[in-house]
């Protein structure tokens, strides 16, 4: 069943669908199905807990490891054959052969990476529901409005709820893109590519400077428009942007070449090819980096803990800082992954004993004090489990903390199995 109500604007409406209020069986039924999804979610959180620790501490031993190995440069213009594969620390400035450019728009600029962002302007749809029991019925409310906004990405109106006066095209006239250099230096140091990955720090370009590169396309602003009358925009009319990361020189309107330093780490391997004199001279972004000396290449640092080094950051850092910044950035991914963890495991738990609360749900009190049971044995449980598990994962690296561990994790049943009375209290 359903029912439609126009709003006065054509640009929304009101959808109420109904159906019975599912009986006891197939609440059962539905119940069922989310024990599997539980189980599923419940492993899954053992699964993602172990590994997380045995990630964060070989990270840990890999970036002490790195430490007191490290090996400064005394120039970055010239390679040290006594340096060949081990692990060093220099500062510089990026340089690439030859500009990155856009033809189309008449654009180029000395930088590691240049992004085109393309956008259409579109309709899209905005859904708001909810649902309340009416004459024996669930009944499900839904308020779908319309407005039209710049998007990156295609916006299919085929799944709108009214495609009628609200079609969008199919594809966008001009793509998006982002050309990186194929050779981006330091000194006499070639990056590797996952160096130049950790190139990120995206500025917009402006446009002030340029003039309109075509007659369907007019500068507004720091953008292109492809449309007849830039401020009132219609569907399906692009707009485009640039942004730039890496910049490996000066430019009279993007101003001086940020401030940058490099530093990187390089542990004795095997030979290389000769060392190749730079002949690139742009001036660049300084940057900091931790990679292998080989030859004249940047490159992944392979540790006995068995990670990878291979660091890049903005700022002129000391090798301490270098380091700081990685174990902070460690600890926060150790810490996220396992409130992940444990709540995946809260989720499994809840899962499988709704079971229980499917059971007594018409009878409103009892239902309610289930509900709250459930939930604080859920809490206790994951917590516990969590505890344990990452106890385990530390079993292997650090015995006496993963004892600790393991009898803090039977704290939190402890404590529930005290706040319950004895049964002759009862």
């Amino acid at each position: 069943f359903q029912q439609f109500s126009d709003s006065s604007s054509r640009k929304e409406h009101v959808k109420i669908t109904s159906e019975p209020k599912p009986g006891f069986l197939e609440r059962l039924s539905e119940t069922s199905g989310g024990m599997l999804i539980g189980l599923v979610t419940f492993l899954l959180a053992f699964y993602l807990l172990f590994t997380n620790e045995g990630r964060a501490l070989r990270t840990a031993k890999s970036l002490d490891e790195g430490l007191s190995l490290v090996v400064p440069l005394d120039s970055i213009h010239s390679i040290s054959q006594e340096n060949e594969g081990r692990l060093v620390h220099l500062a510089g400035a990026l340089s690439t052969s030859k500009p990155l450019f856009d033809p189309s728009y008449g654009l180029s600029i000395h930088a590691v990476k240049l992004k085109r962002n393309v956008e259409m302007y579109q309709w899209v749809e905005h859904e708001d529901s909810k649902e309340y029991e009416e004459n024996g019925e669930i009944k499900k409310e839904t308020r779908y409005s319309y407005d039209t906004e710049w998007k990156s990405e295609v916006v299919n109106s085929r799944n709108f709820d009214r495609e009628i006066g609200h079609k969008n095209p199919s594809a966008m006239a001009v793509e998006s893109f982002t050309a990186i250099s194929p050779n981006v230096q330091v000194g006499s140091f070639v990056l590797s590519k996952g160096l130049v990955d950790k190139i990120d720090d995206f500025k917009q370009l402006s446009l002030s400077h340029l003039e309109d590169p075509h007659a369907d396309v007019t500068r507004r602003g720091d953008y292109f428009y492809h449309s007849d009358n830039p401020r009132r925009p219609e569907v399906g009319d692009l707009r485009v942007s640039f942004f730039y990361a890496g910049l490996s020189g000066d430019d009279p309107y993007l101003g001086p070449a940020a401030k940058v330093s490099l530093q990187l780490f390089l542990y004795f391997a095997s030979s290389v090819p000769n060392s190749v004199t730079s002949k690139y001279f742009s001036l660049s972004s300084k940057v900091t980096v931790i990679a292998r000396q080989r030859g004249d290449q940047l490159v992944p640092y392979h540790t006995k803990s068995g990670d990878v080094l291979e660091i890049l950051y903005p700022g002129d850092l000391s090798v301490e800082e270098m380091f700081q910044k990685e174990h902070e950035s460690n600890t926060m991914k150790t810490w996220a992954l396992r409130a992940a963890g444990w709540l995946s495991m809260f989720v499994g738990i809840s899962l499988m004993t709704r079971i229980f609360y499917t059971l007594v749900d018409w009878f409103p009190v009892v239902r309610d004090l289930v509900n709250v049971g459930l939930k604080a044995f859920a809490l206790c449980v994951a917590s516990s489990l969590s505890l344990l598990t990452i106890s385990v994962g530390w079993l292997f690296y650090r015995p006496l903390w993963a004892l600790l561990l393991a009898l803090l994790s039977a704290v939190p049943i402890v404590v529930a199995r005290a706040r319950v009375p004895p049964k002759k209290q009862q």
